[in-house]
């Protein structure tokens, strides 16, 4: 490897660093706002959820108890393999 590639990836590296660390108190949560959501908040207590599609705003409740009852379908076999093309 050249010198000059190898100064080009140390500087980059340090670059990167740098604005990581000059940028991190911007970018950072609250303590307050980790605070409240890390407390648990009942269901009925978390009010409307527009889910959009002709919808309008279900109540959290109601999905929850509607998710209750009636459990996503399990799969019987193995999962479908899904393949990705490339470009």
């Amino acid at each position: 490897m050249e010198k000059s590639s190898l100064f080009f990836c140390i500087g980059s590296v340090a670059m990167s660093l740098l604005v990581a660390i000059l940028a991190f108190p911007y970018v950072a949560m609250d303590s307050a706002i980790i605070t409240a959501a890390n407390a648990t908040v009942p269901a009925y207590e978390m009010g409307s959820y527009e889910v959009g599609e002709g919808f309008g705003e279900v109540p959290v409740e109601e999905m929850m108890t509607y998710y209750v009852e009636n459990p996503p379908a399990v799969l019987s076999g193995p999962a479908p393999r899904i393949r990705f093309g490339g470009c």
